[in-house]
């Protein structure tokens, strides 16, 4: 199954081995787009290539997944940051 831009899934996660086949048959064919895998309090995991974010139910979240998307969010601002200056 190949994931849509743009079309958010949900997965579950029921063990290690399985959640790291489910995590790889979400990656996007096109390799230049980034994509997400949030885990969810209920079990599942929210997948989106595109940005749809503001579709997840923010209730779902635990307090250690928002801190590490607070920390992610720091480092890729950073990352931007650095990828976006040009040398003078």
């Amino acid at each position: 199954a190949r994931l849509q831009p743009g079309v958010p899934r949900t997965v579950p996660t029921s063990g290690r081995v399985q959640g790291m086949l489910l995590r790889s048959k979400s990656v996007p064919q096109d390799k230049t787009v980034p994509f997400v895998n949030i885990p969810l309090a209920d079990g599942k995991t929210f997948c989106t290539a595109a940005g749809d974010l503001h579709n997840i139910d923010v209730q779902l979240l635990n307090q250690d997944t928002v801190q590490h998307i607070h920390n992610l969010v720091s480092e890729l601002t950073v990352l931007c940051g650095k990828a976006t200056v040009k040398p003078s």
